[in-house]
């Protein structure tokens, strides 16, 4: 198999047990499964390994034990416990079905869901597991194949489904076991099988990424609500219905003042100059605190926090470099929110992971603002990411929402709050565009 079948595939999907029998060796620690991981992507030559963590690593392979009444685990085998001193990092572990996924495919720049990322669900006290093996590859194997048909008639796709990958469809299928596994019934004799439902559709299921594996369920960033919400949150704030992005600090000086603005964000683009950048962002953080506006900095992190800006928004490949550079942290002390854009499944992950004050999705439709690398994603995953997202988090969206008319369009979609670009600073009239923009955004 691994000289005739492996090199075929496009993703292995080993469980614990089988893992340890391909490298001959037990897996017992993260870092263990990690190492594990990269030696079986170079031995089976396959693009990409997902290690599954339905068992636990404290668990044993019940071949090797003298245990008479083997216990369940989530990838539907029997397994046992051995009697063994448990590392504090598999301790850390054990509440939740962790898998590891590894790709060989390397981005110009990396995002928190590419390379070698751990895909964390709850992990279900439930004997209901039969199939889930099978079913977690199947489910990633169909992820697949929609990714391919989308790429064939892009014309009729959107842009989360045309930019399927390996680590996008490991999302979905781990998703729709969890489902399935939630909703397990004993049919028979044994463990019952895994329920089959429909395509994701929940946040209660959708896994977040993490980087360590070993830690607790991370700390909220400030924290947010919609103005449609009716959702109760201690010291949330009311994000805006409409977030207008500008790229001046004219333009910032200009909006601050206008009914109905509540929160601008300034992307600015036409310098990499730190001190210009650190400069123009103290000016307009002035302007809007003097109003009560709040001010959200595109990408540029360090500025916002000596400017004692409000938030900071980031793109995939930012939010990468802030995480390495320990920024969140700094974030998180300074008390700032934070805004990150998704675009596909595994980036949506990637963001519930690090729980931010609200996701935003583009680009929902065609734009010429900025040169993006994803198609269109259309009002239909403007819908499945309100699903996929908590009720707590507000939903933005973003790309090609020129005028009122698509602002009530993607609200109806369960968006909450549209960011703005020519919708205002290409109007003729700045307020009324403003004015009109709120109604739309009306529930």
């Amino acid at each position: 198999m691994m000289k005739h079948v492996f090199p075929f595939a496009d993703v292995l999907t080993p469980n614990k047990f089988e893992a340890e029998a391909l490298l001959g060796r037990t897996l017992t620690t993260p870092q263990q499964v990690e190492e594990g991981a990269r030696e079986l992507l170079d031995k089976c030559g396959v693009p990409a390994i997902l290690l599954k963590g339905g068992h636990s690593l404290a668990e044993t392979n019940p071949q090797r034990l003298n245990d008479d009444s083997p216990t369940r685990d989530q990838d539907g085998g029997d397994s046992g416990c051995a009697d063994v001193n448990v590392d504090v990092d598999v301790n850390a572990t054990m509440g939740y079905a962790q898998d590891y996924f590894l790709s060989r495919d390397v981005r110009e720049e990396e995002r928190l869901c590419d390379g070698g990322v751990w895909l964390r669900s709850d992990r279900y006290d439930s004997e209901n597991t039969h199939g889930t093996g099978c079913t977690l590859s199947s489910a990633m194997a169909s992820a697949l194949a929609l990714g391919h048909e989308a790429q064939e008639n892009s014309l009729s796709s959107t842009g989360a489904t045309i930019a399927m990958t390996p680590i996008d469809a490991a999302c979905l299928a781990k998703a729709y076991v969890a489902a399935g596994i939630a909703r397990g019934v004993q049919l028979g004799k044994g463990p019952g099988p895994v329920v089959h439902t429909g395509f994701p559709s929940t946040d209660r299921h959708f896994p977040t990424i993490v980087s360590d594996p070993t830690s607790q369920k991370s700390v909220a960033f400030r924290p947010m609500h919609a103005a449609s919400s009716t959702l109760s949150v201690e010291d949330s704030v009311c994000l805006g219905k409409i977030l207008p992005i500008v790229d001046t600090v004219d333009w910032v000086e200009r909006l601050a003042w206008v009914e109905g603005v509540t929160d601008i964000q300034l992307r600015i683009k036409d310098t990499s100059n730190m001190e210009e950048i650190r400069q123009r962002v103290e000016q307009a953080q002035a302007t809007c605190a003097k109003v009560g506006v709040r001010l959200w900095i595109n990408d540029y992190w360090e500025a916002a926090v000596a400017a004692k800006c409000f938030g900071v928004h980031v793109g995939q490949e930012d939010l990468a470099k802030c995480f390495k550079a320990n920024g969140l942290e700094v974030l998180q002390k300074e008390g700032l929110a934070l805004g990150i854009s998704t675009h596909s499944f595994a980036e949506l992950s990637a963001a519930l992971g690090i729980r931010p004050s609200y996701i935003s999705l583009g680009p929902v439709f065609g734009t010429t603002s900025k040169n993006v690398a994803f198609d269109p994603q259309g009002l239909k995953t403007v819908r499945k990411w309100r699903q996929l997202i908590p009720p707590g988090i507000p939903l933005v969206a973003i790309g090609g929402i020129n005028n009122a008319e698509l602002a009530e369009e993607v609200k109806n979609a369960g968006a909450e709050c549209v960011a703005v670009i020519g919708a205002i600073t290409k109007s003729d009239d700045v307020s009324t565009a403003v004015a009109n923009l709120n109604h739309a955004m009306d529930y």
